[in-house]
């Protein structure tokens, strides 16, 4: 038996309170139970997506704790880790009447032994203790994540599969460069409408036309080039179709908004509503933590240095804000903050350049989220004139 702390909260006193945590993974899922009144955490395991047979525990485990509640009304808290398993789970637990918390894995502290046992009896257990901890108000013992509604978690995809159609085009254009670079043949754009039709009469380096299979592998390649090429065609149609559709309040407004800024496109813009803006923030703390922007100082005894920034945020969104700092100070040349960036960085170049871009970076996610909360433009800036 183990003894966990429990919240005294007044919301807990009113209600009879049960606790649960999961422990995810594909094949099982660890269930972790603690009824009201009780020091034991009770463990079950259900097989991995098994929603009836979860639903079967979870009425099981509201009859065991109405029984013991006294004729208080009973509530299940429940949490577990966010990963393979996204949001579903959390929607599918809301709907039960479960009041659900995801928790960022890489937020609960961990034992520092080089050797340390970990199995998911503990892994359990440690989560239960720091959700219980969460519960109580304990500060900075757990990260929650917020939950995007299915609306905003699907209208994600669209730049997500953008980004990935642009990695697959370049892999295969580079496959096709690469198989004729080996045959000494150079310079060519397998995009170009011509090009099945050219590799007839290309010669190797050494005067010989090239092989039979060769050519046969290059044009299946080809093929899947000109597939993915199409597809990214019809994917920014589509986007753009949306985007001149768009309705007052609705996220394409607000990323045409984005888009009247100089240096922001329509690829940044539906990045940036996308994958951050869709989200409400409190405060510029809240969203320079979610780009991963934030300062992680090391201060310690006679130790006092900066490692740099956390990069605990969204990777796709932080990459896009530093090439649009780099973008600002070219096309928002008189704008404040580019005069900010030149008088630190003046003529100097390398390392100190790249600290202070990406400084710049965080100050203009900042300002966009002000611009899109507020409608006041960033100091200095100029907006694209409407013909």
């Amino acid at each position: 038996m183990i003894k966990l702390d429990r919240t005294d909260t007044p919301a807990a006193a009113e209600h009879a309170t049960v606790y649960l945590a999961f422990e995810l993974s594909k094949a099982k899922w660890k269930l972790g139970v603690l009824l009201p009144g009780s020091q034991k955490l009770s463990r079950y395991t259900i097989d991995g997506g098994d929603v009836a047979a979860l639903a079967v525990r979870l009425a099981d485990i509201h009859k065991k704790a109405a029984a013991a509640a006294g004729g208080r009304p009973v509530r299940l808290l429940s949490c577990y880790e966010a990963g393979l398993d996204g949001h579903w789970l959390h929607r599918w637990l809301t709907g039960q009447g479960v009041i659900n918390h995801e928790i960022d894995p890489s937020s609960i502290e961990v034992n520092r032994r080089a050797r340390r046992a970990k199995t998911d009896r503990i892994d359990l257990e440690k989560l239960m203790r720091a959700f219980l901890a969460h519960l109580r108000g304990e500060p900075r013992v757990c990260s929650i994540v917020h939950v995007p509604t299915s609306e905003d978690e699907d209208r994600k995809r669209r730049t997500r599969e953008r980004d990935r159609l642009i990695e697959e085009c370049t892999a295969h254009s580079n496959r096709i460069k690469g198989l004729l670079h080996g045959q000494g043949i150079r310079n060519v754009h397998p995009l170009d409408r011509a090009f099945l039709k050219s590799l007839a009469g290309l010669r190797t380096g050494d005067n010989r036309p090239l092989p039979e299979r060769l050519k046969d592998e290059i044009a299946r390649e080809h093929e899947r080039l000109c597939l993915v090429a199409r597809q990214l065609r019809e994917l920014e149609a589509q986007s753009k179709a949306e985007l001149r559709a768009a309705r007052p309040g609705s996220p394409e407004a607000r990323i045409n908004q984005l888009m009247d800024l100089r240096s922001i496109g329509p690829v940044g813009g539906q990045t940036l509503v996308n994958e951050v803006f869709y989200r409400d923030f409190d405060n510029r703390r809240q969203v320079g933590s979610y780009f991963g922007l934030v300062g992680t100082p090391y201060d310690s005894g006679e130790r006092s240095r900066e490692q740099g920034i956390s990069k605990a945020g969204n990777r796709c969104a932080r990459q896009l804000a530093v090439e649009l700092a780099w973008l600002w100070t070219v096309h928002q040349p008189d704008s404040a903050l580019t005069r900010w960036f030149r008088e630190r960085v003046r003529d100097v170049r390398g390392r100190i350049r790249r600290i202070a871009i990406v400084a710049l970076a965080r100050k203009l996610m900042v300002a966009l989220w002000r611009y899109l909360k507020t409608g006041v433009v960033p100091t200095g800036a100029v907006l694209r004139s409407r013909l």
